[in-house]
């Protein structure tokens, strides 16, 4: 899958509903909230917001929130298709690592949304996350 599979009307609504989902995150340590936004293979779209605590180990990122819901929703067989996340902090903010491995184990040809240094970046995981570790 390359950046170009995803549809603009697929591209407005990940961003619109990541862009929503930013004002439900918990992050009262950090005040970095993050949105994330994902479509599944089956065309279904889920988000997921951090949520940070005071065990700072603990907080999960919005990526991996979103990731988990579609799982719960949709089972195991899950695929995404593409996963959009958003900030309300200027500047770029792409996926951690650990989130990065998630969406990989879940759609190793999915397509990424994310504010990079010059405007958005629109890239496959894959290219953010050469080598990516896998039991397979």
């Amino acid at each position: 899958m390359t950046p170009s599979s995803l549809s603009e009307k697929e591209r407005a609504l990940l961003l619109a509903k990541a862009r929503e989902a930013v004002s439900r995150a918990y992050a009262p340590y950090s005040h970095f909230r993050v949105g994330a936004a994902v479509l599944t293979e089956k065309g279904d779209i889920f988000t997921g917001v951090n949520v940070e605590n005071a065990s700072y180990g603990l907080t999960v990122c919005a990526e991996r929130a979103a990731i988990f819901t579609a799982v719960a929703q949709e089972g195991p067989e899950m695929r995404l298709k593409a996963l959009a996340v958003v900030s309300d902090h200027p500047g770029p903010s792409s996926p951690c690592g650990a989130c990065r491995q998630v969406i990989w184990e879940f759609g190793p040809e999915a397509i990424i949304i994310f504010p990079g240094k010059d405007g958005l970046e629109e890239v496959s995981i894959t290219r953010l996350l050469p080598g990516a570790f896998s039991l397979g």
